[in-house]
């Protein structure tokens, strides 16, 4: 196979840096007043996300230039070792708890998330297993059934943590890889009847997610409870108008929006850049994810096709769910905004991926 192109996308190492460099700005103005507040440093979230953003370009650059075939020999290892790490953080006195959710293995404030490491680890695996001649994605009993229980599997030990959002995200771009290895739409929609089902019973089965359903149809009916996220949210994004209260200026940030500066940060930046900011934000992801469809479309093997579609969906799904939670159109489910909320393990593997999407578009027709 030969190269048809000499240099990464420029269209995408573009939207990355433009992102990333409006993530730690806004990073700054949304977390200034907690981290004052909690840790009397002001920068003491920027300072973090910088450094994360460091780790995170240099293993962009890595996986920028180096042949995407090559995860093909690391596919299964990672995949196990994703499946260790998932195991180990259940384990009480191991696995730290944060926001309710044991999915944290590290020492104090330091750690990575587990969760976010499958993510990626099952997007490179599937790719490689889907795409081997052999497999027939369109026999259910033979083909289909094998992934289905993998992704399951991974998605139930991320829901013993528990972490709905990150499964949801690790679910639906594995499906996508699925659908885009061929699977058939009849075995599909039965699938999707049995989730629905699957998905309204793991709802009832906790009762803060059925509040978090009330609170999305009518968050005015608990307003100091369930909906109180979301109408903080909501009064923080009305005041912005076009352009905003201007930078910094945010009055939801004074302990209003809870932890705005992780979910809830696309709604500080709408009240401090207004509707203008907002939609070079979307602007900018839209141009991603179309640069990288294109790719998916345009590469000539099949492993580097469900790869990309499989890291461009994660990075859509994610910026669907996170944008929608904000402006109160989902409830809410603690999936933070790629590469402009605050994160470690987040924003360093979405990087990575993000490299190797890179690597992938030197190959793209």
């Amino acid at each position: 196979m030969n190269k048809s192109r000499s240099s990464p996308d420029l269209w995408i190492l573009l939207c990355i840096l433009g992102l990333l460099s409006i993530g730690i700005v806004m990073v700054y103005s949304a977390g200034s007043v907690l981290g004052f507040h909690d840790y009397g440093d002001s920068f003491y979230f920027v300072k973090r996300q910088l450094l994360f953003a460091g780790l995170g370009i240099a293993a962009m650059f890595v996986t920028a230039n180096l042949d995407y075939r090559i995860w093909t020999k690391y596919a299964k290892a990672g995949l196990v070792i994703c499946f260790i790490m998932l195991v180990i953080v259940l384990i009480p006195g191991i696995g730290n708890v944060r926001g309710g959710a044991r999915s944290w293995l590290g020492i104090s404030s330091f750690g990575i998330q587990p969760s976010e490491f499958m993510k990626l680890g099952m997007i490179l695996f599937l790719a490689h297993w889907l795409s081997q001649e052999k497999f027939n994605i369109t026999l259910f009993s033979k083909g289909l059934l094998a992934p289905l229980t993998l992704i399951g599997t991974a998605f139930g030990l991320i829901m013993l943590q528990p972490d709905l959002g990150t499964g949801s995200v690790m679910f639906g771009a594995s499906m996508l890889i699925v659908f885009a290895a061929g699977a058939r739409m009849k075995h599909l929609g039965m699938l999707g009847l049995v989730g629905i089902v699957g998905f309204v019973g793991l709802i009832l089965a906790a009762p803060y997610r059925l509040k978090r359903i009330t609170a999305f149809l009518d968050p005015w009916s608990d307003p100091l409870g369930s909906g109180y996220q979301i109408i903080q949210s909501l009064y923080a994004i009305g005041p912005g108008g076009l352009g905003g209260l201007g930078l910094g200026m945010s009055r939801q940030k004074y302990s209003y929006v809870p932890e705005p500066q992780t979910d809830f940060i696309f709604s500080i930046l709408a009240e401090e850049l207004g509707f203008i900011g907002g939609m070079i934000v979307l602007l900018l992801f839209l141009i991603l994810i179309w640069r990288g469809m294109r790719i998916a479309m345009t590469i000539p093997d099949s492993f580097g096709s469900l790869l990309a579609v499989g890291i461009v969906g994660m990075i859509a799904i994610q910026v669907i769910v996170n944008i929608g939670v904000v402006i109160g159109l989902m409830p809410v489910t603690g999936i933070t905004l790629p590469l402009i909320s605050y994160g470690g393990s987040s924003l360093t593997l979405m990087l990575t991926a993000l490299g190797i999407l890179l690597n992938l578009s030197r190959y793209a027709r």
